[in-house]
């Protein structure tokens, strides 16, 4: 066992690829071949400056932003750079009709107008442990469900060990290749985050759904904030006494800009891949998963979009959800198309046919695939059904907010329980609820319930069904082949609904009563969902996940004995932990008389420009100032123009977005914010030919910052280097 932990370990930290530009590595990993690779293709910094946990280094200008995103510290008076999708929540939130900070921008002019972004956070990285050891030797002899629930508690209590709450300091374990390695990441997180600044929404997001996962890209994707501390440094909730954080380490802010061939650093938090995922997987994913996630956010995007066309308000309303299924449902498209041009699943059944013929003759692994057969034929007839519960029915506002109640009713007919308890669970509600209701958009809601429910009524096998409900709606509402049926049946729900209602929701806190909401048409439609998935259909998932991970687990286990040459070749899935990727600045050409330049101009994003179309309008400022060519310290020499993104051929995913792009000075050039559409398959399989990362020029956001948004002071805090 000892010998085999310490094998993973130098397979991560002595790993050489001929291309370098795949992979997410661990900086805690580095290994000297891989630093010296990188060093050879132009980094010009030490291992100690990139990672070091008993000095400052280049991971302490690192952060997690928010929940699901990567940011960097740019000075001395902890400034942060971000993606303008990754604040958007904070701006739509800040923004009001009267002060419509998403439509027009903003930028503080002082610290004093700087806008506190509520549960906004910044985690910090402190340290990582290498904890394998111990996980390894209290999960011995087991397998199955029995292994998940002992790894569970381990980690669970390896968590709490090495977290500090009273000095926020959490730790949170990441299970890497599938289970066969573990290491705890430390963070120190600070919770009093402010907006400094943002361009108007339609830079922040120019091109809109159009140009989403494309290239060329013409997108100001940026935007601003800052981390305060109590005047000792110490993280803390707002407060007017706090003061800007000191950082560890900043940024410099490079406007030398790239060319073809820069060696180029993307650090960050990469949210998930599954590039080691079976065949099966594959095949499941191009089958029914992605097909089906697609067409319901599809409709939902539809009905949203319809109301947010009609007024301002609605549109600030809607935005930050909008934005959010709309990125992911272009993303799963391109997906599936790569996944079946490129023929992943059969690459997989080679390489899985291969192990199977060496493993035929070892008792550890020779039965796996025929487990792993087993599982996918017992799970694949409710995978749609699966589907239908997280994109359809819980994709609906009003039903998922319904579903959130069930604990609530769980606990009102539970014999023996307080009217205290109760008291505290219905409060509760009542706050969810008016968080819910502040976003909530009823005629966009009521036509997605009406599709939804047709929807799963013609996909979902009927067997499948909760009992009686179609009946019930066709005995009130009509015939089940008519679209008229679920519109009026979405209509009365909307109309009858005590969720919806302010008078009738405010009786039923006062006095809460079981019967009133099990009869609530809204909780009813939702609880006949989700107890019929509940009780026949989520045990089967939840079987289903843990023999899959098992399988997981051994098969790469397996393939590490089998090739040591090829472990030596393999890095861990992203599990949003850090990580650095290397590569280079690059142009590409993705079919047949193409090919795309490795940076976009101003000159392209006026070409572009459409009056008072929803993607592609400019505002007048910004048209009169670029028309203008007053671009200064920020205009290329190259091109005689300021460009605006530039691409790479770094290895990210979602969980990257704000990354800084770095060059071989450590001085930052760009954020990263999107992938291209040829490589949209990166998830699951990497293409090393067409994988791209989409940046935005860090010279057309200070330039938008200073001569677009007027904001000098913002310009005159950064370590500008030319």
């Amino acid at each position: 066992m000892k010998k085999y932990v310490f094998t993973l370990i130098l397979f991560v930290s002595f790993t050489l690829r001929a291309a370098a530009d795949e992979g997410m590595w661990l900086p805690l990993l580095l290994g000297q071949q891989v630093y010296n690779d990188m060093v050879k293709k132009g980094l010009k910094l030490s291992k100690d400056q990139l990672y070091n946990v008993n000095k400052a280094s280049l991971k302490d200008a690192i952060v997690i932003f928010g929940g699901g995103c990567t940011g960097e510290i740019v000075s001395t008076q902890g400034l942060v750079f971000t993606n303008h999708h990754c604040g958007y929540g904070v701006i739509a939130g800040a923004s009001t009709v009267a002060h419509n900070y998403l439509r027009d921008g903003f930028y503080a002019r002082n610290m004093g107008e700087e806008i506190p972004g509520g549960s906004l956070s910044v985690q910090f990285l402190v340290r990582i442990d290498d904890v394998t050891k111990e996980v390894m030797d209290s999960l011995k002899g087991l397998s199955g469900q029995e292994r998940v629930t002992r790894q569970n508690s381990v980690l669970a209590s390896i968590n709490r060990r090495l977290s500090d709450t009273a000095n926020a300091i959490e730790t949170r374990i990441s299970p890497l290749f599938k289970g066969n390695q573990f290491l705890a990441f430390v963070y120190q997180i600070y919770r009093d985050v402010r907006l400094v600044g943002a361009p108007p929404e339609a830079l922040g997001k120019f091109g809109g759904d159009t140009d989403n996962w494309e290239w060329p890209r013409h997108t100001a994707d940026y935007s601003i904030f800052r981390v305060y501390a109590t005047k000792d440094g110490k993280p803390a909730r707002y407060s007017a006494s706090n003061v800007p954080l000191k950082p560890k380490w900043s940024l410099p802010v490079s406007l030398k800009g790239v060319k073809d061939g820069d060696f180029s650093m993307i650090w960050g938090y990469p949210g998930g891949t599954n590039r080691y995922e079976s065949s099966q997987g594959i095949k499941l994913a191009t089958d029914i998963n992605n097909p089906t996630l697609v067409k319901l956010r599809d409709m939902r995007l539809k009905y949203m979009f319809e109301e947010m066309k009609k007024d301002p308000g609605t549109k600030l309303q809607l935005a930050s959800d909008y934005a959010s299924v709309a990125n992911y449902w272009k993303f799963y498209e391109g997906e599936s198309k790569q996944l079946i041009k490129y023929d992943v699943y059969g690459q997989k059944r080679k390489s899985e046919e291969t192990f199977a013929r060496w493993a035929a003759t070892r008792p550890e692994y020779n039965n796996i695939f025929k487990d792993l057969d087993a599982a996918y034929a017992a799970w694949r007839p409710y995978a749609l059904h699966r589907v239908y519960m997280t994109e359809g029915v819980l994709g609906s506002p009003l039903l998922a907010f319904a579903a959130s109640l069930q604990s609530l009713e769980n606990l009102m007919v539970k014999p023996g329980v307080s009217s205290a308890d109760i008291k505290r669970a219905v409060d509760n509600a009542n706050n969810s609820r008016a968080n819910f209701i502040a976003a909530h958009n009823t005629a966009s809601d009521q036509n997605i319930i009406a599709s939804v429910v047709q929807m799963y009524y013609n996909d979902v096998p009927r067997e499948q069904h909760p009992v009686g409900l179609y009946d019930a709606i066709k005995s009130e509402y009509g015939s089940l082949d008519k679209t008229q049926t679920y519109q009026r049946y979405a209509e009365a729900i909307v109309k009858n609904t005590m969720l919806l209602d302010d008078r009738k929701w405010a009786d039923f806190v006062r006095n809460p009563d079981a019967t009133q909401l099990q009869q609530d048409l809204a909780y009813n439609l939702a609880n006949s969902y989700l107890r019929n998935y509940q009780g026949k259909y989520l045990p089967a998932y939840q079987q289903f996940q843990t023999r899959n991970n098992e399988w997981g687990r051994l098969y790469l286990k397996g393939v590490m004995e089998q090739d040591p040459a090829k472990a030596k070749m393999m890095y861990p899935d992203a599990t949003f932990t850090m990580r650095v990727s290397y590569g280079k600045v690059a142009s590409y050409s993705p079919r047949d008389a193409v090919r795309y330049d490795y940076v976009t101009t101003m000159k392209g994003m006026l070409d572009k420009y459409k009056p008072g179309d929803y993607e592609f309008d400019l505002p007048a400022d910004f048209l009169a100032k670029a028309r203008a060519r007053d671009f200064g310290q920020y205009k290329d020499a190259r091109t005689n123009d300021l460009v605006t993104c530039f691409i790479t051929t770094n290895d990210i995913t979602g969980g990257n977005s704000g990354s800084p792009v770095i060059n071989g000075n450590g001085e930052l050039i760009g954020l990263a914010f999107d992938g291209n559409y040829e490589a949209l398959s990166h998830k699951l399989a990497f293409d090393k030919d067409l994988n791209r990362t989409i940046n935005v020029d860090i010279r057309f956001v200070l330039w938008c910052v200073d001569k677009l948004g007027g904001a000098s002071n913002i310009i005159k805090e950064l370590n500008i280097r030319k």
